[in-house]
């Protein structure tokens, strides 16, 4: 069986502003900072700073670069999972996904995070069930996790009924929008499949290699375009590098989440969320090799595409 097409995505680039001089707004004060180095006396009895020598005592003072993951609850984590929709739509049964999500339920569980399935969503139902989640008080809670899988192009997420776009639940995290997640990590992982065929979605043949094809027909998922939020404290992982087809297998599932959760189960709770999913591309990238009998779709190659605004390192341990 074919692999199946979808809307082709890019990356967008903000118009160009005016070009400006930097200017400072205020003197900085250094001694409400980081007391670095202590403070000594001077000939006239003022304190002053103490400049750094190999006799200074002092303890050096720097911030921590770790979030804290050490609030009574890892966080809430939630799996909207699209597999039939309306035939309206024109989208086709996403075969395969009821095994990714599975997998993923018993992997964030295993994380420590208090997951939720919700299958078959309308758009409104999807919103709704984030508006819900934003509106929750997190105080509680170190992180926030959300996985979409569903059909998807052009920055669209498919509800059984309709599309609508990615941004609209994302942005319900913001920190203006959901004060409780302030300066906490919130993770998006999003594998979308479109059955339409695109306009300049490219395959990525890569390198010929040796390894045989595996057993089952594969098909294809759609990686999605959509404006990522400026704030900070937001990780994307994105199934495919927009442009590109991401595949997924009927039977197994789809290659990332397949090696995604492969790395979580071995590494979920000893590396660094970059580290994981670093791991993740490698996998992807080296260990799986599309097979049709449409020659089309044969040998094709995926990899990975994380964007990241986190402002510290997230370890789950």
């Amino acid at each position: 069986m074919a692999g199946e097409a979808a809307e082709p995505t890019g990356l967008g680039y903000e118009g160009d502003g005016p070009v400006t001089t930097d200017e400072p707004d205020a003197k900085p004060d250094r001694k409400g900072r980081f007391l670095l180095f202590g403070s000594k006396k001077n000939k006239d009895g003022q304190t002053r700073e103490q400049e750094h020598s190999s006799e200074s005592h002092y303890r050096i003072v720097s911030p921590t670069f770790q979030y804290t993951m050490s609030h009574k609850r890892v966080g809430k984590c939630i799996i909207i999972n699209n597999k039939n929709f309306d035939e309206k739509t024109g989208m086709n049964v996403r075969n395969g996904t009821d095994r990714d999500a599975g997998e993923l339920f018993q992997c964030f569980k295993n994380l420590g995070f208090d997951v939720f399935i919700y299958n078959d969503q309308t758009c409104e139902k999807m919103e709704r069930l984030l508006k819900e989640a934003s509106e929750e008080d997190h105080s509680d809670s170190s992180c926030f996790a959300c996985i979409l899988l569903s059909h998807g192009e052009e920055g669209m997420i498919y509800g059984t009924d309709g599309a609508m776009p990615i941004k609209t639940m994302t942005s319900l995290f913001r920190g203006d929008m959901c004060k409780s997640l302030v300066g906490k990590p919130k993770l998006f992982f999003i594998q979308v499949r479109s059955s339409e065929a695109c306009r300049g979605s490219e395959f990525d043949d890569g390198i010929q290699t040796d390894s045989g094809p595996p057993s089952d027909t594969l098909e294809t998922d759609a990686n999605p375009r959509h404006k990522i939020p400026v704030e900070a404290d937001f990780l994307f992982a994105y199934s495919t590098v927009p442009g590109y087809y991401s595949w997924r297998n009927p039977g197994r599932g789809s290659w990332f989440v397949q090696a995604l959760c492969n790395v979580l189960k071995e590494f979920g709770k000893q590396l660094e969320i970059m580290q994981i999913l670093t791991r993740v591309n490698y996998m992807v990238a080296t260990s799986f090799e599309s097979w049709s009998e449409d020659p089309r779709f044969s040998e094709k190659k995926q990899i990975p595409c994380v964007v990241s605004m986190l402002t510290k390192e997230l370890y789950f341990h």
